[in-house]
């Protein structure tokens, strides 16, 4: 199942993500610019219906604030020095524990608010770029996470209590003055977590709303 970055029509253009479909069920919708977005709306439901999907979330016009709120996505941004090291080691993702990363990211990622699922295509560019890690101490495996250029894209905790070390070794990757992530604000646990480690609430990115 392939996205579509430009799915155009005579209604308007709107970006499509498809490619969970076939594992999550779920089928995102981003409207892009249009002067009738119902009608796109629902050109692009009845497409992503047809394609498979069961679960369906859009944002990108007010004209979706009629729809249930899914999730709002915030960004959230503190100074590099601000954070406070720790002992536990950072681990590049290699050939020989990728697909391992794999499994763990789609085992624990599932029903996160506007969380992906990472396809084998995926793993595989985030090895090329080289920006997946495995957290351990002591031969253990704390958690693991994806970041790099100033900013952590994924943190995912093996073990209870250890989602700030997971979060202090990824801070490693960065070098530049501040470090950015995103997070749903309806995601409190994740939220207190990096407010407990000096990150604050930056913006809200969008709004997604459950259409289907």
């Amino acid at each position: 199942m392939r996205d579509f970055p430009m799915f155009t029509t005579e209604n308007g253009i709107a970006s499509l993500t498809l490619k969970q479909i076939p594992y999550w069920g779920s089928a995102y919708i981003r409207i892009q610019d249009s002067k009738e977005p119902d009608k796109l709306l629902a050109e692009c439901v009845d497409f992503c219906r047809c394609a498979g999907a069961q679960k369906i979330y859009a944002t990108g016009h007010s004209v979706l604030e009629k729809y249930p709120l899914y999730s709002r996505i915030i960004r959230m941004t503190c100074f590099r020095e601000g954070i406070e090291d720790t002992d536990a080691s950072l681990i590049p993702v290699l050939p020989d524990n990728l697909e391992m990363f794999r499994q763990i990211y789609n085992e624990k990622m599932f029903g996160v608010q506007n969380a992906a699922y990472m396809t084998v295509s995926d793993s595989q560019e985030m090895l090329r770029r080289g920006n997946g890690y495995l957290v351990h101490r002591d031969g253990v495996l704390l958690g693991i996470g994806i970041a790099g250029g100033g900013q952590i894209d994924c943190v995912i905790s093996l073990v209870k209590g250890a989602g700030a070390d997971v979060v202090k070794a990824l801070c490693h990757t960065i070098f530049s003055d501040t470090v950015t992530l995103e997070v749903a604000l309806e995601n409190s646990r994740a939220i207190k977590l990096y407010e407990g480690l000096g990150f604050i609430q930056n913006c809200e990115i969008s709004s997604w709303y459950e259409i289907l």
